[in-house]
């Protein structure tokens, strides 16, 4: 990637294109992306730091069978970008493979660097973790369905 950022217009490109072709290897890159003390928040984790982000990520590809992005929508507002998007991914292999789709959102804050550059600052992801991810688990998503009829008026 390499490609200078020099706008958020340009950085907001490279971001999309980025995530749709996430792969292992090209987690190197995120410092092309990302400002060195970058934060990032999702419903799991709240990290600081490049190494740290990139964990994350790493973590992913070892947890989950053929995680990918699908950007749905995106915002960009001066410094400011919001995209909507789809996770799918699976879990298992043979009879025990099962298929899931998250759709949630990310907020991202652009900082210009010293270098000229534009970066993400902070990435901070919303999904909804009941509905997206525990309802569709076989014991506990009967409980969360359960409790999400009862708490309805």
């Amino acid at each position: 990637m390499t490609t200078p950022m020099h706008s958020p217009a340009e950085l907001t490109q490279a971001v999309v294109a980025y995530f749709e072709s996430l792969t292992p290897q090209s987690l190197s890159q995120l410092a092309d992306l990302y400002a060195a003390q970058a934060r990032f928040k999702d419903p799991f984790n709240e990290v600081q730091g490049l190494q740290s982000i990139e964990a994350i990520f790493d973590h992913m590809f070892r947890s989950l069978v053929n995680p990918r992005f699908v950007v749905t929508t995106q915002v960009l507002e001066g410094h400011q970008c919001f995209l909507t998007w789809d996770f799918l991914f699976a879990t298992g292999t043979g009879a025990r493979r099962s298929e899931f789709t998250v759709r949630g959102a990310t907020h991202l804050v652009y900082a210009l660097q010293e270098d000229g550059h534009w970066r993400i600052a902070l990435h901070r992801d919303y999904w909804d973790v009941a509905e997206e991810l525990y309802e569709k688990l076989p014991v506990l998503g009967a409980l969360m369905r359960w409790l999400k009829r009862r708490a309805r008026s």
